[in-house]
């Protein structure tokens, strides 16, 4: 399985800001953020099925415009994973006819562009040989983590997470662990804010990864433009015998 990073800043503003999108293979996704936009109109037609961590617009906001782009060009419908309250947000808040169409029912309910199949945590869906898992993840709706898992080895994205014991209690039995991609959206001085808007911050982190047991190369994706520098300072001075590195846009995980 390969993994390519299409979005994993916190922001936007120039061009390595995209928001949060993986690619993986040619036809999945994790997530849709702006992201998104930079495969080429041959590279959207490819993609089957999008697996969505939670309705914040930073993660879904290409949805609609892909949908739009290639729904016309392809054969069958592009399916949205997600759990059943980001399934409603989604309808209730962008594919409503006010924000946006509602491609479940265009060009006709019998043959639409776009399906919702909801999971649940816990929940495997096994896609060509290829395995993805639903983990639990705590933020302000209702959010879930993903596993990738080739048999080989495993790929973990966490998502958007506060302080979270049962993902890593699932962590710490994944025996082919190798990736982990985990956010930290805030420096220590707005650990409050953190705190309340359920991400994390660099001591928040540590004490998060003090909690897995097994060795795995740690990503941290979600940084706010503003503050790059000083929260992978603070990641630095964490004490871990390999620091964590900040995720980079283009950058491709094999696995």
């Amino acid at each position: 399985m390969q993994l390519r990073v299409l979005g994993c800043s916190g922001g936007i503003g120039g061009l390595q800001n995209r928001t949060t999108s993986f690619l993986l293979d040619d036809d999945i996704l994790i997530d849709a953020g702006t992201g998104v936009g930079d495969l080429s109109l041959a590279e959207l037609t490819l993609i089957d099925h999008i697996f969505v961590t939670h309705s914040h617009l930073d993660h879904v906001s290409s949805i609609a415009f892909f949908v739009d782009s290639v729904g016309a060009l392809r054969p069958n419908p592009v399916t949205v994973y997600a759990l059943p309250q980001t399934i409603a947000s989604l309808k209730k808040n962008l594919f409503n006819w006010d924000i946006w169409p509602d491609f479940t029912v265009i060009p006709t309910p019998e043959q639409p562009w776009l399906r919702y199949q909801a999971v649940e945590v816990g929940e495997s869906i096994v896609l060509n040989g290829r395995k993805v898992t639903v983990l639990p993840a705590v933020h302000t709706v209702p959010a879930v983590g993903y596993q990738l898992d080739s048999g080989k080895s495993s790929l973990v994205f966490t998502g958007d997470t506060g302080p979270n014991d049962a993902l890593w209690a699932v962590l710490n039995t994944i025996e082919n662990l190798r990736f982990l991609i985990i956010e930290t959206a805030f420096s220590d001085k707005d650990r409050t804010l953190a705190e309340l808007s359920k991400h994390l911050c660099p001591s928040m982190l540590g004490e998060e990864l003090a909690k897995l047991t097994r060795p795995a190369e740690v990503y941290i994706t979600h940084l706010k433009p503003s503050e790059i520098e000083l929260t992978m300072l603070e990641i630095e001075e964490l004490s871990a015998a390999t620091p964590p590195r900040p995720l980079e846009n283009n950058q491709v995980f094999e696995f």
